[in-house]
Protein backbone atom coordinates (compact mmCIF):
# COMPACT_ATOMS: atom_id res chain seq x y z
CA UNK A 1 0.00 0.00 0.00
CA UNK A 2 1.82 3.34 -1.03
CA UNK A 3 0.26 6.30 -0.17
CA UNK A 4 1.86 9.23 -2.52
CA UNK A 5 0.46 11.94 -0.33
CA UNK A 6 2.35 10.87 2.34
CA UNK A 7 6.20 11.38 1.75
CA UNK A 8 9.30 11.82 3.36
CA UNK A 9 10.87 15.66 3.14
CA UNK A 10 14.23 15.99 2.58
CA UNK A 11 13.94 19.80 3.15
CA UNK A 12 12.56 19.23 6.73
CA UNK A 13 15.58 17.72 8.90
CA UNK A 14 18.99 16.57 8.00
CA UNK A 15 19.84 13.42 9.14
CA UNK A 16 24.22 13.80 9.19
CA UNK A 17 23.55 17.06 10.54
CA UNK A 18 22.05 15.78 13.81
CA UNK A 19 24.54 12.67 13.65
CA UNK A 20 27.55 15.15 13.00
CA UNK A 21 25.84 17.51 16.04
CA UNK A 22 26.17 14.93 18.55
CA UNK A 23 29.09 13.84 16.99
CA UNK A 24 30.76 17.00 17.70
CA UNK A 25 28.70 17.10 21.25
CA UNK A 26 30.00 14.16 22.62
CA UNK A 27 33.38 15.24 21.58
CA UNK A 28 33.25 18.40 23.26
CA UNK A 29 31.98 17.34 26.05
CA UNK A 30 35.24 14.52 26.57
CA UNK A 31 37.14 17.28 25.93
CA UNK A 32 35.54 19.42 28.75
CA UNK A 33 35.51 16.41 31.19
CA UNK A 34 39.20 15.50 30.40
CA UNK A 35 40.23 19.73 31.11
CA UNK A 36 38.08 19.54 34.07
CA UNK A 37 39.83 16.29 35.24
CA UNK A 38 43.04 18.00 34.42
CA UNK A 39 42.62 21.27 36.32
CA UNK A 40 41.58 19.53 39.43
CA UNK A 41 44.75 17.21 38.93
CA UNK A 42 46.95 20.66 38.66
CA UNK A 43 44.92 22.36 41.70
CA UNK A 44 46.03 19.32 44.09
CA UNK A 45 49.35 19.32 43.27
CA UNK A 46 49.48 23.13 44.03
CA UNK A 47 47.78 22.17 47.61
CA UNK A 48 50.22 19.91 48.25
CA UNK A 49 53.30 22.34 48.15
CA UNK A 50 54.36 24.04 50.72
CA UNK A 51 52.69 27.50 50.71
CA UNK A 52 54.69 30.50 50.34
CA UNK A 53 55.03 32.95 52.74
CA UNK A 54 54.06 36.40 51.60
CA UNK A 55 55.95 39.44 52.24
CA UNK A 56 54.13 40.95 54.82
CA UNK A 57 53.56 37.58 56.93
CA UNK A 58 54.54 37.72 60.73
CA UNK A 59 56.77 35.37 61.52
CA UNK A 60 56.03 32.49 63.92
CA UNK A 61 57.41 34.95 67.54
CA UNK A 62 55.87 37.94 66.06
CA UNK A 63 52.45 35.75 65.98
CA UNK A 64 52.13 35.54 69.17
CA UNK A 65 49.71 37.08 71.20
CA UNK A 66 50.90 39.80 74.04
CA UNK A 67 51.58 37.98 77.21
CA UNK A 68 49.71 36.81 79.41
CA UNK A 69 48.66 33.74 77.70
CA UNK A 70 46.04 31.52 77.70
CA UNK A 71 46.88 28.05 78.87
CA UNK A 72 46.40 26.59 75.42
CA UNK A 73 47.73 29.16 73.33
CA UNK A 74 50.78 28.90 71.76
CA UNK A 75 53.96 29.83 73.81
CA UNK A 76 52.10 29.18 77.10
CA UNK A 77 54.78 27.91 79.09
CA UNK A 78 55.50 27.70 83.03
CA UNK A 79 59.04 28.92 85.03
CA UNK A 80 59.25 26.61 87.96
CA UNK A 81 60.51 28.08 91.37
CA UNK A 82 63.77 25.68 90.33
CA UNK A 83 64.09 27.79 87.25
CA UNK A 84 63.18 25.22 85.14
CA UNK A 85 60.62 26.04 82.42
CA UNK A 86 57.71 23.40 81.42
CA UNK A 87 56.43 23.99 77.79
CA UNK A 88 52.58 23.44 77.99
CA UNK A 89 51.27 24.57 74.55
CA UNK A 90 48.50 22.68 73.12
CA UNK A 91 48.28 19.98 75.86
CA UNK A 92 44.96 18.93 78.12
CA UNK A 93 43.94 21.31 80.52
CA UNK A 94 45.13 19.66 83.47
CA UNK A 95 48.75 19.60 82.41
CA UNK A 96 49.78 23.13 84.72
CA UNK A 97 48.39 21.37 87.69
CA UNK A 98 50.36 18.05 87.05
CA UNK A 99 53.25 19.97 86.61
CA UNK A 100 53.10 21.96 89.62
CA UNK A 101 51.02 18.99 91.68
CA UNK A 102 54.60 17.13 91.15
CA UNK A 103 56.44 19.97 92.27
CA UNK A 104 54.26 19.81 95.76
CA UNK A 105 54.93 16.44 96.22
CA UNK A 106 58.34 16.86 95.56
CA UNK A 107 58.54 19.59 98.15
CA UNK A 108 56.56 17.21 100.69
CA UNK A 109 58.75 14.00 100.59
CA UNK A 110 62.25 15.91 100.29
CA UNK A 111 61.67 19.10 102.45
CA UNK A 112 61.93 22.69 101.00
CA UNK A 113 64.67 23.99 99.71
CA UNK A 114 65.94 28.00 99.73
CA UNK A 115 66.71 29.70 96.28
CA UNK A 116 70.80 28.17 97.36
CA UNK A 117 69.17 24.67 97.64
CA UNK A 118 69.73 24.44 101.14
CA UNK A 119 66.65 22.81 103.02
CA UNK A 120 64.79 24.75 105.30
CA UNK A 121 61.81 22.34 106.05
CA UNK A 122 61.07 19.21 106.46
CA UNK A 123 59.49 16.57 105.16
CA UNK A 124 55.95 16.06 106.19
CA UNK A 125 56.77 12.89 108.07
CA UNK A 126 59.33 14.03 109.97
CA UNK A 127 57.09 16.92 110.75
CA UNK A 128 54.51 15.11 112.51
CA UNK A 129 56.55 12.60 114.51
CA UNK A 130 58.20 15.97 116.01
CA UNK A 131 54.98 17.53 116.92
CA UNK A 132 53.46 14.27 118.23
CA UNK A 133 56.62 13.50 120.27
CA UNK A 134 57.72 16.96 121.91
CA UNK A 135 53.97 17.37 122.95
CA UNK A 136 53.65 20.75 121.55
CA UNK A 137 50.26 21.40 120.96
CA UNK A 138 48.03 23.20 123.17
CA UNK A 139 45.53 20.52 124.79
CA UNK A 140 41.72 21.51 125.83
CA UNK A 141 40.85 22.21 129.47
CA UNK A 142 38.90 19.34 130.86
CA UNK A 143 36.77 21.97 133.14
CA UNK A 144 33.54 22.50 131.65
CA UNK A 145 31.95 26.57 132.07
CA UNK A 146 30.00 26.37 134.97
CA UNK A 147 27.73 29.74 133.93
CA UNK A 148 24.91 29.49 131.52
CA UNK A 149 26.06 32.85 130.32
CA UNK A 150 29.25 31.35 128.75
CA UNK A 151 27.07 29.21 126.38
CA UNK A 152 25.04 32.66 125.50
CA UNK A 153 25.69 34.47 121.87
CA UNK A 154 26.02 37.77 120.77
CA UNK A 155 22.66 39.14 118.85
CA UNK A 156 22.54 42.04 117.25
CA UNK A 157 19.37 43.77 119.25
CA UNK A 158 16.50 45.79 117.27
CA UNK A 159 15.86 48.56 119.23
CA UNK A 160 19.82 49.79 118.01
CA UNK A 161 19.34 48.84 114.43
CA UNK A 162 22.27 46.03 114.58
CA UNK A 163 24.46 48.36 116.73
CA UNK A 164 24.84 47.14 120.53
CA UNK A 165 24.30 43.66 120.73
CA UNK A 166 23.14 41.61 123.73
CA UNK A 167 23.43 37.96 124.83
CA UNK A 168 21.17 35.28 124.37
CA UNK A 169 20.78 31.66 125.38
CA UNK A 170 19.78 30.30 121.45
Amino acid sequence: MRNVEVTHEYSDISVGGVLSFMFALTVGTIMVAVGVWWLFNYFNRQEAKEPRQGPMALSKQERLPPGPRLQAAPGFAVTLENGARVNLELREPQAEYQVVRKQWEQALQQGLKDPSGNTVGMPIDQAIKAVVTSNALPARTTEAPTKLEDYAISVPTAASSGQATEKRLQ
